[in-house]
C-alpha cells in the first residue's frame, strides 16, 4: 500500500533533486542523432510522450514552453515511446500526427523505451541516479545546464504549471 501511494505521489507531483551528471544521445525522428552534450549549458526538458494517452494534449504545452524559453537557451526534448501502450506504430506516424495536430517544431526522438531493461540509457542513467523512472506517459526529466538532474514532474503536472516554470526559469538565470 505505502509503494502505491508513492508511485501515485511521484506520478502527480514529481520531486526536485540532484545528482551527478547525465549524458547520451538520442536517435533523432528527423534522422541523425540528439547530444544532450551539444546542449551542456542549456536546461533540457526530457519529455517520454505517447500519441493515444489521455495527457496527449501537452504536447501543445510543450510547443508553447519550447517557443517561450528557447531563445533563453531551454530545449525540449520529446521523446515517443510505446512501453505504456499508447503510442502510434512508427515514428514517420508519430511525425505527422505531432505536425499536423500540435505544429511541433521542438526535437523529438524516434520510439524509444524509457522504462525497465530495455530503456534507452538516458533513462536508466537517471533511474541510477535519483531513483526515478517514468510511472506513466508525459513524465518529465528537467535536466540542470551542468548535465545534474534538477527536477522530475508527473503527467500531471502540466507545462504551463508554476512549479515547472519556475524551476526552469531558475535554471535560465
Amino acid at each position: 500500500m505505502v509503494r502505491i501511494i508513492f508511485l501515485i505521489v511521484l506520478l502527480l507531483v514529481g520531486r526536485s533533486v540532484q545528482a551527478g551528471a547525465v549524458s547520451g544521445s538520442f536517435p533523432s525522428i528527423d534522422g541523425g542523432t540528439l547530444s544532450l552534450e551539444e546542449w551542456r549549458g542549456q536546461p533540457v526538458l526530457v519529455v517520454n510522450t505517447a500519441s493515444q494517452c489521455g495527457f496527449t494534449g501537452q504536447y501543445a504545452g510543450l510547443q508553447a514552453l519550447w517557443e517561450r524559453y528557447q531563445s533563453a537557451g531551454l530545449v525540449v526534448l520529446a521523446v515517443p515511446s510505446d512501453d505504456f501502450n499508447q503510442e502510434l506504430a512508427t515514428a514517420a506516424e508519430v511525425k505527422e500526427f505531432c505536425a499536423l495536430n500540435y505544429a511541433l517544431t521542438l526535437p523529438m526522438t524516434n520510439i524509444l523505451h524509457v522504462k525497465g531493461a530495455d530503456a534507452h540509457p538516458f533513462y536508466k542513467a537517471v533511474k541510477a541516479e535519483t531513483g526515478f523512472e517514468p510511472a506513466w506517459n508525459f513524465n518529465k526529466v528537467l535536466v540542470a545546464p551542468d548535465g545534474s538532474i534538477a527536477a522530475t514532474f508527473g503527467s500531471a503536472v502540466k507545462p504551463d504549471s508554476a512549479r515547472m516554470q519556475r524551476e526552469i526559469e531558475a535554471l535560465l538565470n
